[in-house]
């Protein structure tokens, strides 16, 4: 028992530092997407279609996610979920440090853009394929009564990612001119991804496989095309996955990505005041996660997922007025308080998730519901919200935008059950009397 201990706590370790690397490379994109490559890549246009070009750039990585979530959930599911993580934290890291040195449109021209959206495709190719297996790894292994908890932890490198991505820029952003930022100081961040991805290589070669996956790989019951079974048995838990996520991931991205561009460009204050106040909400989130994961093992998947969800809606009523003071103070307030509401969501969602679908299934279908929803949600968030302000020139239209995608979450809640004892190998409710199945005998 003391080894299975052992080996569970450093699995999760090890999925909580691979998932931090790897949107630590995403969120950075995203970060310099705001700041740097409008005017880099896109220096020929005025500054807001900039910015919507840039944006439009960022949403290739959501784009590229499902067809990682797809390829790699397949293999995934078909020879198992240790070397899948490691192709994807390879992948992903190697791209980001291409994107480090890629010269831009006053060197290369068009071809500078054109690189820029492959090397953001191929990010999104690698964490399409993260996500599952970094949860998987943690719910398959360990105690059955903290998948909950067990599960949030990789949930946390998104908030981990996020605050290193926004530290780096902004250490950089401060300490250095504006031309030198815009010239070199942006690149740092990205190559420091080719030294971070060789400590995540080394922690992930030396965790053991996935006990439930050794079961059906012994049993002889793996899926041969697990994404149409997938389709084929789980249509219900694949709808409820896909509309469970997308509100959450809408939200997340006004409060944390478009806040930044919004205070910087919209407001014209400095662009640290953003960053600040994104940085400080997700320190907040990082304790945060595992807390609401844990109380979802105590009270359900779903109560905790919900309140979430109502108070997330009621906040983004709030989080703009406050941020339209100008006031640093209480345009921390508005972060901090988004993102705690977030963090109500994304604590039960991994665990949710993956439990409505099978064992020889689970790579393929959680992957899918988490990395589709990630296209209908988060990548089209901060264009729309451009959008939205630029033919409203109200900060209400955006407000109810994320309203809407907050009440399809509710709705994907309402069609699932409470996945919190369902049984993992089968992904349905157990017989009276019986245990959940966590891992293998």
């Amino acid at each position: 028992m003391a080894g299975s201990e052992r080996q569970a706590r450093r699995v999760i370790t090890a999925s909580l530092i691979g998932t931090s690397l790897e949107w630590y490379d995403f969120f950075l994109y995203g970060t310099a997407a705001t700041l740097v490559f409008g005017k880099l890549f896109f220096p020929t246009f005025e500054p807001l279609t900039a910015t919507f070009l840039s944006f439009t750039t960022y949403a290739v990585g959501f784009v590229a996610r499902p067809v990682g979530g797809i390829v790699f959930g397949h293999f995934g599911d078909r020879v198992g979920r240790k070397n899948i993580l490691v192709i994807t934290l390879l992948i992903m890291g190697v791209s980001t440090f291409l994107i480090g040195l890629l010269p831009g449109y006053a060197t290369l021209g068009i071809a500078a853009p054109l690189l820029l959206v492959i090397l953001r495709f191929l990010q999104g190719l690698g964490l399409g394929g993260e996500w599952g297996g970094a949860v998987l790894m943690s719910i398959e292994h360990g105690d059955p009564a903290k998948r909950g908890l067990n599960a949030s932890w990789p949930q946390v490198g998104v908030p981990a990612g996020n605050l290193l991505a926004a530290a780096m820029l902004g250490v950089m952003s401060v300490t250095l001119s504006d031309d030198a930022f815009l010239s070199w100081g942006w690149r740092v961040p990205f190559l420091l991804s080719g030294v971070l991805v060789v400590v995540g290589l080394w922690i992930r070669l030396r965790i053991a496989e996935s006990p439930l996956f050794v079961e059906v790989e012994q049993s002889s019951k793996k899926a041969k095309m697990p994404v149409l079974d997938v389709i084929r048995s789980h249509p219900r838990a694949l709808l409820s996955a896909i509309a469970s996520r997308i509100g959450v991931d809408v939200a997340f991205y006004i409060f944390a990505l478009y806040i930044v561009q919004y205070v910087s460009g919209t407001l014209g204050l400095d662009r640290t005041v953003g960053l600040n106040a994104v940085l400080i909400g997700s320190a907040c989130q990082l304790v945060l996660i595992p807390v609401f994961g844990a109380l979802s093992d105590r009270y359900g998947r779903r109560p905790i997922y919900l309140a979430g969800a109502v108070s997330a809606g009621v906040w983004v009523f709030v989080f703009f007025p406050l941020i339209d003071t100008g006031s640093t103070l209480l345009i921390t307030l508005a972060a901090v308080v988004a993102l705690l509401t977030h963090a109500l969501m994304y604590g039960p969602q991994a665990a949710f998730i993956a439990e409505l679908f099978s064992t020889r299934l689970r790579y393929s279908g959680a992957s899918m519901g988490y990395q589709i929803a990630g296209v209908l949600g988060g990548a089209l968030a901060p264009i729309i919200a451009v959008a939205l302000l630029e033919a409203t020139g109200s900060t209400t239209s955006i407000s109810l935008y994320v309203l809407g995608c907050l009440a399809l979450t509710v709705v994907g809640l309402a069609i699932a059950p409470e996945t919190r004892d369902l049984d993992l190998s089968t992904g349905e409710k157990p017989a009276a009397g019986a245990a959940v199945n966590q891992t293998a005998s």
